[in-house]
C-alpha cells in the first residue's frame, strides 16, 4: 500500500509491502527490509538494518507517537489516495478559494453558511466517495460567497462545491 508520512512537517511517500511480520519499505525512493513484530499492547520489535529496535507507538490527536532509542516522533500517515482527494480537492489563492469535487461521490455535510467567515483550515464539506468520509477544509481564510450543492447531491468531479473570497 502506498501512504504519504508526515514528521516534523516533512511530508515523504511511503509504499509497504510484505505480510507476517516481512516487509519491503519503500522511503523517498530507498528500499529496506523489516521485520516488524508487535509484542504487546502498542509495543513493537522492529529489526532494520541488522540492529533490533524496541519501539512503543501510541496514537495521539490524529497522530502516531513513536518511541525508539529515548526519542519521540510524531508521525502522521495517511493513505495516498485519501492524501491526493483531501490536498487536490481544493485551489486556493490569493483571492479566495474555490473548492471542487475531485472525484465522484455525495455531500453528506455542509459545515459553513453563504455569508460566513472561515478560518483557514475549517471544515467546509464531507464527501462520501468509495465507502469513504472525506473532510475538506478551508485553505484560505475569507467569506462563504457561495455554495454550490446540497446536502446529499450527487457530485462529479470539477463540480464546484464551495466560493470562498
Amino acid at each position: 500500500m502506498k501512504f504519504q508520512t508526515q514528521v516534523g512537517g516533512e511530508i515523504a511517500p511511503i509504499e509497504v509491502t510484505g505480510e507476517a511480520g516481512r516487509y519491503m519499505i519503500t522511503l523517498d525512493g530507498v528500499a529496506l527490509t523489516v521485520d516488524a513484530r508487535q509484542t504487546g499492547e502498542g509495543i513493537w520489535s522492529i529489526l532494520l538494518g541488522g540492529a533490533s529496535h524496541v519501539v512503543d507507538v501510541t496514537e495521539q490527536d490524529g497522530a502516531y507517537a513513536v518511541d525508539v532509542g529515548g526519542e519521540r516522533y510524531a508521525i502522521r500517515v495517511e493513505e495516498e489516495s485519501r492524501y491526493i482527494i483531501r490536498t487536490r480537492g481544493a485551489k486556493g489563492g490569493e483571492r479566495g478559494q474555490v473548492l471542487k469535487a475531485p472525484m465522484p461521490g455525495k455531500v453528506t455535510l455542509i459545515a459553513v453558511a453563504v455569508g460566513q467567515s472561515v478560518a483557514a483550515g475549517q471544515g467546509l464539506i464531507v464527501l462520501q466517495a468509495m465507502k469513504m468520509e472525506n473532510e475538506f477544509k478551508a485553505q484560505v481564510a475569507g467569506t462563504v460567497k457561495e455554495i454550490r450543492v446540497t446536502a446529499g447531491q450527487a457530485v462529479n468531479p470539477g463540480d464546484i462545491l464551495v466560493v470562498i473570497e
